[in-house]
């Protein structure tokens, strides 16, 4: 197996682990932009994107800067590859002739939302069907100068709203889960700020209401909690339904119900071994470029 990977930051690194531990003899490419890049051991540097011709590419992964995913994927229809799009999807919904040119072509893309994988998350999708949900509360809070301790913060893609950044296009997973368990909302509303001490240009604080037709549905995230904190809470006619995703259990009115000792890092393999066995071979859709669309228009809703 072959694979491109456009943008070799850290999200592309753990693709990387991912894929060698799914496919031993995999051939990784990485296109770059300039010949003095760092290496990485046992990538190969392309730096002109008519190389891949000749290369028998099997897919290519878009890791790079969010603000650069509208541009990479204009420039990779014509390769006809399919495409492992990391999420966002884009910073903006400006793109509908992208949408339309990538459909037109019937060119394969997931977009790489990994929380769907978590273990938890799997439980929840099957143990709320025959339930009365009356309230749902996802939260989502850490610190960003945490993320990459040996980097300053301020300089991330995450930090800098130019660059795609934000806490709501980086933590886009709990409006993907929650779109993933329950649907499309009638209406979506949202705050979102920056007024924390961090002192960023992108969005630190993004607060959403989500309104179903029995039940509303909160998500609460934040780029400054000393104390990390993944949750989701599911009020039922039974009782509450409590899912610590950084723990990956599920509790149900106090008793556990769901534990598992794998963690969201292990999500990282069993998304590319799905979706290379059942959107590459099986053909399945599954958070298709268009799907991740409606779900990046929830994302930046009264924006």
């Amino acid at each position: 197996m072959k694979v491109l990977i456009i943008g070799l930051g850290p999200i592309a690194k753990k693709h990387i682990k991912a894929l060698r531990k799914v496919f031993p003899d995999v051939i990784i490419y990485a296109l770059r932009s300039q010949q003095n890049n760092s290496e990485v051991e046992g990538v190969i540097n392309i730096y002109d994107l008519p190389a891949i011709n000749n290369l028998a590419i099997d897919f290519v992964i878009i890791s790079n800067p969010t603000a650069n995913h509208q541009q990479t994927i204009k420039q990779l229809i014509p390769y006809n590859l399919p495409l492992f799009i990391e999420k966002p999807l884009f910073d903006n919904v400006d793109a509908t002739t992208i949408l339309k040119d990538v459909k037109a072509k019937h060119i394969i893309t997931y977009v790489a939302c990994n929380l769907r994988f978590l273990g938890c998350l799997g439980f929840i999708k099957q143990f709320v069907q025959d339930k009365r949900i009356n309230e749902v509360n996802s939260y989502c809070g850490s610190y960003l100068p945490d993320w990459r301790p040996m980097q300053d913060f301020r300089e991330v893609y995450s930090a800098n709203k130019e660059m795609g950044g934000g806490v709501h296009l980086d933590l886009i997973h709990e409006i993907d889960y929650i779109y993933w368990l329950f649907g499309i909302p009638n209406k979506a509303f949202s705050t979102k700020t920056n007024k924390s001490s961090l002192s960023i240009s992108a969005i630190d604080y993004a607060n959403y209401l989500l309104e179903y037709p029995r039940f509303c549905a909160s998500i609460v995230l934040n780029y400054y909690r000393r104390d990390a904190k993944r949750t989701l809470e599911i009020l039922t006619d039974e009782g509450t339904i409590y899912v610590d995703l950084l723990k990956n259990n599920v509790l149900f009115n106090g008793k556990l119900v769901y534990s598992s000792e794998k963690t969201i890092m292990d999500t990282y393999e069993d998304q590319l071994s799905f979706f290379i066995d059942q959107i590459l071979v099986q053909k399945q859709k599954f958070n298709t470029i268009d799907e991740a669309f409606k779900i990046l228009k929830l994302c930046i809703a009264n924006d």
